[in-house]
C-alpha cells in the first residue's frame, strides 16, 4: 500500500517542526523555510531553461544546499543537537564565490543597471535572485526576533543572490542575448 501524502494534521493551521514541536503555519520559521523551498523550485527552473553543463551541475549542488538549509530551518533548534541534520559549511560559500569569479572573468564589465529580461532563462535567474533575497530577509527577520538561525545560512543566501545575478548575466552572454540597460527617465 502506498503512503498517503496527506496527513490531515495541518487542517487546523498548525504544523510540526522536525523534532515534533507544533507551531502555527504562519510562524516566521515556516514562512522562511517555505521561501527557501520556493527558491529551490526556481533554481530547478533556471537549470531547465539553461542547459549549460557546468552551470547545471552547480545549480544541482545549490539545490542540495538549499535542502540542507531548509532542514536546518525546519528543525526545532532546542532539539537539533540531538538530531543528524546536515550542516552548511564555509566551503559552500567559497564555491559560490569561485563560480562568481569564473563567470566574471568571461563577462564584460557592467556599465549600467540591468533590467531582467531578454530571454526566459535570464528572467528566471532574476526571479530566483529575488526569491533568494526574500529568503535572506526572512532569515534576518528571524535573527532580529532572536529566533535561532545559523549565521552561515544568511551568509550563504547573501552570496547565492550575488551568484544568481552574475549567472543571469552569464546566461545572456552564453546565449548571445543583449543585456537590457536601464535608462532612467529624466
Amino acid at each position: 500500500m502506498a503512503l498517503k501524502i496527506y496527513t490531515k494534521t495541518g487542517d487546523l493551521g498548525k504544523t510540526s517542526l522536525i523534532g515534533g514541536t507544533k507551531v502555527p503555519k504562519s510562524h516566521i520559521r515556516i514562512d522562511t523555510y517555505g521561501t527557501v523551498d520556493e527558491l529551490n523550485s526556481h533554481i530547478g527552473l533556471v537549470g531547465d531553461y539553461f542547459d549549460e553543463p557546468q552551470s547545471r551541475s552547480i545549480l544541482k549542488e545549490i539545490q542540495d544546499r538549499l535542502f540542507t538549509i531548509g532542514s536546518s530551518l525546519a528543525c526545532d533548534p532546542d532539539k537539533e543537537p540531538l538530531m543528524k541534520i546536515p550542516d552548511l559549511k564555509e566551503a559552500d560559500i567559497i564555491m559560490l564565490e569561485q563560480e562568481i569569479d569564473k563567470m566574471n572573468e568571461i563577462l564584460p564589465p557592467m556599465k549600467f543597471f540591468v533590467l531582467p529580461g531578454g530571454h526566459v532563462a535570464v528572467s528566471t535567474a532574476h526571479i530566483a535572485r529575488c526569491v533568494c533575497r526574500r529568503a535572506e530577509r526572512c532569515c534576518v527577520n528571524m535573527q532580529e526576533q532572536e529566533i535561532f538561525v545559523d549565521p552561515l545560512v544568511i551568509k550563504y543566501l547573501n552570496r547565492l543572490s550575488d551568484y544568481l545575478f552574475v549567472l543571469s548575466r552569464f546566461i545572456a552572454h552564453h546565449l548571445g542575448v543583449s543585456e537590457i540597460a536601464w535608462k532612467p527617465r529624466v
